[in-house]
């Protein structure tokens, strides 16, 4: 080989290196394993769909056997519908999609909920998916009134849009807010106001600014004055503490940080999804399998509950943040994802067809301090799963 070829390798060697434009390649065996698990997850669902009655949407399954629903207005609603969507655009399956299409249609009204901020949970992950796989004028006009809705919840003062309602919080903003601004960057480039972008990119910074500690974990909640924008209160509400970092609250933050750099391409927001995944891959509590503790400060560990959860949302959020990343972070990502994946597909945490209510995934944890769904299935749990598993397979490509 002459010094003429050699010098263009080099720099292309380098430019891979540098600008992580060599993104990881799947293993085949994982690629069989998510194959099968995904087939298995249709046949999952399908026993789901036998179990959940008419006119509600399913939340999770209880330790009494018994399967818990909820109606449309419930932020887990998208859920049900947004995995069913993902199984048929594996499978191609006629059974599921009908499912999806039918329970889809009960969130049809709450695209004018002024009364929520989980818009974009309940409307994205559902019609969101929808209008992706097969484009309608329908599904457009949905899902701009729900970006209207999402956005009449933004106060200019706080720079932020408030979270919840209720409580003695006077205007709440919590991280899991993050992940609902993907349907606020959605409205801008499907109407050309940049109003909603504007409104996105503005909660994002005031987050940044007011969520995050020094090792880049967040508190789950932050009170703000709305009549001028001071901090009230930082906590930790469905963590072990006000200073513990919540598994959770965490992938929230990662994946919607993630999502923040992919629709502005402002390093600054790519350095802080690094920066939080950074955090939560190299904590000394992360266990062997990758499936993290429900708190990654609880003082218990590891004779605590996991959470399939957070370790799935991470997942997801990893498999799309290492395509921007340099080459070395970038393996450092796709591996902690692989892993995460193996282990949730394994007998542990996925449960045998026709058990588990239903549901998919084992050992989530919604709210441990309310003793509410803990150590149960979780319908978000399922979706971002999925969500990882056809991430994955799509980088095979």
């Amino acid at each position: 080989m002459n010094n003429r070829i050699k010098l263009p390798l080099f720099f292309t060697v380098l430019m891979f290196s540098l600008f992580g434009i060599a993104q990881p390649k799947p293993k085949a065996d994982l690629l069989k394993i998510v194959d099968n698990a995904l087939i298995g997850a249709s046949n999952q669902y399908k026993f789901l769909m036998t179990q959940v009655p008419a006119g509600v949407l399913p939340k999770t399954y209880l330790a009494t056997k018994k399967l818990e629903t909820s109606s449309s207005t419930w932020w887990t609603s998208g859920f049900y519908p947004g995995s069913l969507l993902y199984l048929n655009e594996n499978a191609n399956d006629a059974a599921i999609l009908k499912e999806a299409l039918s329970r889809q249609s009960l969130l049809t009204k709450e695209q004018f909920n002024k009364g929520t901020h989980d818009l974009g949970f309940m409307m994205f992950c559902s019609f969101g998916n929808s209008n992706r796989l097969a484009p309608s004028k329908e599904y457009n006009e949905i899902l701009m009134n729900s970006a209207k809705s999402l956005a009449s919840r933004f106060n200019p003062i706080t720079g932020c849009i408030k979270s919840w309602d209720h409580g003695s919080w006077k205007f709440p903003v919590i991280i899991d807010n993050m992940m609902n601004l993907e349907l606020l960057f959605w409205a801008t480039k499907n109407s050309g106001d940049s109003s909603y972008y504007k409104i996105a990119v503005t909660h994002a910074n005031t987050t940044l600014k007011n969520h995050y500690r020094e090792d880049h974990s967040s508190f789950h909640v932050v009170d703000y004055d709305p009549t001028n924008g001071n901090v009230l209160i930082r906590q930790t509400h469905q963590g072990y503490s006000d200073p513990s970092a919540w598994a959770r609250g965490q992938a929230w933050g990662l994946y919607g940080y993630t999502v923040m750099y992919r629709a502005t391409k402002d390093k600054k927001y790519l350095k802080q999804a690094n920066d939080i995944a950074q955090f939560m891959i190299n904590h000394p509590s992360v266990p062997a399998d990758k499936i993290f503790y429900w708190d990654f400060n609880t003082p218990d560990i590891p004779a605590t509950y996991r959470d399939a959860s957070a370790a799935a949302i991470t997942a997801s959020a990893l498999l799309e943040l290492c395509k921007y990343t340099d080459a070395k972070t970038s393996a450092v990502y796709f591996a902690f994802s692989e892993q995460v994946i193996r282990a949730l597909a394994s007998k542990t945490y996925t449960a045998p067809i026709g058990t588990n209510g239903g549901f998919i995934l084992k050992h989530s944890v919604g709210n441990l301090p309310s003793n509410s769904e803990v150590d149960t299935p979780l319908t978000y749990a399922d979706y971002y799963y999925i969500e990882a598993m056809m991430r994955y397979k799509a980088m095979a490509k």
